[in-house]
């Protein structure tokens, strides 16, 4: 065993489990292939899981690994101190890099998961909301252009735990969320690769039943909310297999329970509520309330922190408008440990959503691509659960029919 163990691994994953977990995200979620740069993205704090990555993509045989730390205490400092007006500022090589590993077709691996809950509470939230980092608006035009390989997991890290499990000690509490996270990822299987290949044919199936069928609008009713999203004649479901321009298959998002499309950026009306808090660009936003006129945000408010989520939907034209709508079944792991994970990637794995900014391209087609949304954002929040039921108007007009009830598909 390897005595340079990572923060609280007396009681997370031992090494064994991490290399294994590391095996599954390298080989399975971003399908790293042999030559292949791989481009992995962290936080401090995450180094355990970084480390493990890259020894498996060497083991893999990949030409090079390089990782990138984000530190949030120095944007903390940045949005301390800085002049307001600077705030929106990215280097341009911090983007350059994104379209380079699309240019050179690499891998990329993300890390997800809060590094240091609650740093930038004290902060003003609307200056919180000016700095876009560690977002760059270039990923997701390597992600339209399919030029990457990619996928974004769950790091444990005992800070993150406290703020999950905060009624456990801390080394019980790492080792829940540790527990937690090889449940929802299925490495508690025999064969993870297999029981996510069944798992994302389940849901390719169900996203192509959903595009075959053609709905006009989806209704969205539960408790404060009442929400009507429109779709796009050429509105595409797809659920998390992408493949790149050069065929790599790879599953973007580890865990993913969701089937997602492009909604009309103009069809957008009512009120909706979060139904679990969100953590962005460091804050964490509870008690999120949105109303929609017209597919433009026109109110959000929230019982914290409102003014982050207001910053980053003035960023541009595009910001305050939908770009994502998604849905998930009551069948996934994630919403059935009823647990609040404070981490969109597997937030909204347990429940439908919605994402304000931009859309992803494949998910209309050609005829619609200058339809789609366009923003510098791209901000999931969590807006289903057992008691929100979604229902859908057909194209062709008539009454609506049930989609999604109770957490169970009817179509």
């Amino acid at each position: 065993m390897s005595t340079d163990q990572h923060p609280g691994a007396s009681g997370g994953m031992d090494e064994a489990t991490l290399a294994r977990f590391a095996d599954l995200v390298v080989g399975f979620g971003a399908n790293v292939q042999p030559e292949q740069i791989v481009a992995i993205g962290a936080e401090i704090g995450k180094e355990h899981l970084a480390r493990a990555l890259a020894a498996s993509a060497y083991r893999a045989g990949a030409k090079f690994v390089d990782v990138q730390y984000f530190d949030l205490h120095v944007k903390r400092a940045r949005v301390e101190f800085s002049r307001e007006e600077l705030l929106p500022f990215v280097p341009s090589w911090y983007g350059e890099r994104i379209l380079e590993l699309g240019r050179q077709r690499c891998a990329r691996i993300g890390l997800t998961g809060p590094s240091a809950p609650g740093l930038l509470d004290d902060l003003d939230p609307a200056r919180v909301g000016k700095d876009p980092l560690p977002f760059l608006k270039e990923s997701g035009q390597v992600v339209n252009e399919r030029t990457t390989n990619w996928t974004a997991v769950p790091c444990p890290t005992p800070q993150w735990a406290q703020l999950v499990h905060p009624e456990l000690d801390p080394v019980a509490a790492y080792a829940k969320l540790c527990e937690q996270i090889v449940h929802v990822c299925r490495l508690d299987e025999e064969d993870p690769i297999a029981a996510w290949t069944a798992r994302a044919d389940a849901l390719v199936s169900t996203a192509a039943r959903m595009t075959d069928i053609g709905y006009d609008a989806l209704h969205f009713t539960g408790p404060g909310t009442d929400l009507t999203v429109g779709l796009l004649p050429t509105s595409t479901w797809m659920a998390a297999r992408f493949e790149t321009v050069d065929g790599i298959t790879h599953m973007p998002n580890l865990p993913s329970e969701e089937i997602f499309t492009a909604p009309d950026p103009l069809r957008v009306d009512g009120v909706v509520r979060s139904t679990k808090p969100l953590v962005v660009g460091g804050s964490i936003i509870r008690g999120l309330e949105v109303e929609f006129r017209d597919g433009r945000a026109v109110r959000i408010d929230a019982d914290e922190h409102a003014d982050v989520l207001r910053g980053y939907a003035a960023r541009d034209e595009g910001a305050a408008r939908l770009g994502e709508v998604a849905l998930v079944d009551g069948d996934g792991r994630i919403g059935a440990l009823d647990t609040v994970f404070f981490d969109t990637l597997l937030d909204e794995n347990a429940a439908s959503h919605i994402a304000i900014g931009s859309a992803y391209q494949f998910t209309a087609g050609e005829a619609d691509h200058p339809r789609l949304n366009q923003s510098q954002i791209h901000i999931d929040f969590m807006i289903g659960g057992p008691d929100v039921d979604v229902h859908a108007t057909p194209r062709g007009g008539g009454d609506r029919v049930p989609v999604l009830v109770g957490g169970a598909w009817k179509i």
